[in-house]
């Protein structure tokens, strides 16, 4: 598909204009979108490590501090397909600052909570901006980014997604223990005020929004968007393969802990090899999917993925932590290489009108696919341990679990290998009655 060229459309409904617009700085806009990703993520892991310390200062039950991280996860999930398809209507550019300006404004009222409720609720407005910075990166990235170079920006994005999961902890940690919970909604602002204002400075000014018709019909144009055989088997791709990568979060510790014997310190080091693995990873895979195509590098990354999978389980019973980590490291490495060149391909494939609402498809498929790695591969776990999930375990009943859980993975991620597959025979058909029309036009 070709890339319509910035500003064309709006130099196209003014015909007076003297002189063509000043081509936006690529660097300020990826800084911007950048810092934004990383804001995104960390607040998703900065929150979790300060649950204990939340029970603590209100006096509340670990339940209903929970929703400190869920109300945020929840928002998101619920709003970031709309939001993407409004910013499509109303101007990305527009809805990009009112979400980076919410979301700071959110942080400061969280570092302001007198208690849980008004916590919980500042959270919730914290998420919406959050879904609006999440759904419409991608889609500027796709927009203002060269196609030769797009790969490389979506592995950009990857990597800083996972350097905000993997920072979280840590960042989280030092925070809490040096300044109390409030600081680590503090740190937010300043990165939110820098983002603000590198936006406002660097992002280009948006395009003639869609007639009011168009804003309106959100299901058609989510229908429309999923009748492209790439853009439904792309979303499904990212579900099936967030889902595996999710599960090594849940499963880990209870195996790491339960069978290997590692202590909670050791116990995180081993689990932040994934985070880290993927933030190297996604920069380099990108630069392969500008140069080799997404198709490929997407059964590269699915083929490294169950790879990993398939052999997690015997690596960590033969050669114990190591072997864990090094499979571990594989699953997490194909991940980013899939999620790169998955996100490139299905951005490539959305109209210039749609480019919110697909980018927040993408966010919404990758929401579900952890929702359904907490859960569904949870379940699977504990049913192949045959026993409960705590203190005192059966190290051989954890390792039965493991098995079962990481061929089900397995299992999954070659669904998701059959589906791209599948998809790329389907674009290959669609695509040569358009090449055979054009071949007679010419003739």
């Amino acid at each position: 598909m070709s890339r319509p060229e910035p500003f064309t459309l709006a130099q196209a409904t003014d015909n007076t204009a003297a002189a063509a617009p000043v081509r936006p700085s690529l660097r300020g806009v990826l800084i911007s979108l950048s810092i934004a990703m990383l804001l995104s993520s960390l607040s998703t892991s900065i929150a979790n490590v300060a649950l204990p310390a939340l029970v603590q200062a209100f006096a509340a039950p670990f339940q209903a501090v929970q929703w400190v991280v869920i109300a945020y996860l929840m928002t998101i999930t619920l709003v970031i397909v709309s939001v993407g398809r409004l910013g499509d209507a109303v101007g990305r550019r527009r809805l990009m600052l009112v979400g980076l300006a919410l979301f700071t404004l959110a942080s400061v009222a969280c570092g302001l909570s007198l208690n849980l409720w008004q916590l919980i609720a500042a959270r919730v407005l914290q998420g919406l901006g959050a879904a609006i910075m999440m759904a419409l990166t991608l889609a500027l990235v796709s927009e203002w980014v060269p196609k030769d170079r797009t790969g490389s920006a979506m592995g950009l994005m990857g990597t800083l997604t996972a350097t905000g999961t993997a920072l979280g902890p840590t960042l989280g940690g030092l925070l809490i223990g040096t300044w109390g919970w409030q600081a680590i909604f503090w740190v937010q602002v300043p990165l939110g005020l820098a983002a603000l204002a590198l936006a406002f400075r660097h992002l280009p000014t948006d395009a003639v929004p869609a007639p009011p018709a168009a804003r309106l019909d959100h299901l058609g144009a989510v229908l429309q968007a999923l009748r492209l055989p790439r853009v439904a088997a792309g979303l499904a791709i990212s579900m099936l393969a967030t889902a595996v990568v999710m599960a090594t979060l849940v499963v880990g510790p209870f195996y790491l802990v339960g069978a290997l014997a590692l202590d909670a310190m050791h116990m995180g080091i081993v689990m932040s090899v994934g985070p880290a693995v993927a933030a190297l990873t996604g920069a380099p895979a990108g630069r392969l999917v500008d140069r080799l195509g997404a198709h490929r590098m997407g059964m590269a990354g699915l083929g490294i993925m169950v790879l990993g999978s398939v052999s997690l389980p015997f690596t960590a019973s033969v050669w114990g932590v190591v072997g864990y980590a090094a499979a571990l490291a594989l699953i997490t490495a194909g991940y980013a290489t899939v999620q790169t060149a998955n996100n490139t391909a299905v951005m490539a494939c959305a109209r210039a009108d749609q480019r919110g609402l697909v980018s927040g498809l993408l966010n919404l498929s990758r929401n579900l696919g952890l929702i359904m790695g907490a859960s569904a591969m949870g379940a699977v776990f504990q049913f192949g341990a045959s026993s409960a999930l705590g203190a005192g375990a059966d190290a051989q009943a954890l390792a039965a679990g493991l098995r079962l859980t990481f061929f089900l993975a397995a299992a999954l991620v070659m669904l998701a290998g059959a589906l791209l597959m599948l998809s790329g025979v389907a674009s290959r058909r669609q695509a040569e009655p358009i090449h055979q029309q054009n071949a007679n036009s010419v003739g």
